[in-house]
């Protein structure tokens, strides 16, 4: 049992499938409050630790009340990346599906590329999207979670 003073909150409109049972364990075994956000009913786990919030339908209905309820120290899991500035604003931590953590030091790169991107898609260029979502971003994430519950649980 950890004496963490933070809360996890996931993005959970786009939750890949592999991070669940990754993400439920940690969460057992260190007794985070955790808050899922999502406009339909998403399914991480059952436990007496997960709260699940279905928020209206939307565009970024989720990613608001993320914020409103996110505190200075809390993570959150999202590959939202204007989400991830908002939170990290309000001093709170973001970790995407990935397993890249955003910082106040890279998060504003990371914005400009995906507004760059944004801006050559809707000027008719064909980019590629990301790609799938695998075992090897999984184990990337599972990495990146760890190394920041080792820093923050102890």
């Amino acid at each position: 049992m950890s004496s963490n003073t933070f809360s996890l909150y996931i993005d959970g409109d786009a939750f890949p499938n592999l991070l669940k049972p990754i993400v439920l364990r940690s969460i057992e075994r260190l007794q985070i409050p955790t808050f899922v956000m999502a406009n339909k009913k998403i399914n991480i786990g059952e436990s007496p630790l997960i709260t699940y919030i279905i928020v209206e339908q939307g565009a970024d209905e989720a990613d608001h009340k993320i914020v409103e309820m996110v505190d200075a120290g809390d993570l959150v899991i999202t590959a939202d990346i204007p989400l991830a500035d908002r939170v990290i604003s309000k001093e709170a931590h973001a970790i995407d599906h990935r397993g890249e953590l955003y910082s106040v030091d890279n998060i504003k790169q990371y914005l400009a590329m995906r507004n760059l991107m944004e801006s050559i898609r809707e000027s008719g260029e064909m980019t590629k999207g990301p790609k799938a979502f695998g075992p090897k971003d999984a184990h990337e994430f599972a990495n990146q979670l760890h190394r920041f519950l080792t820093k923050y649980t102890s």
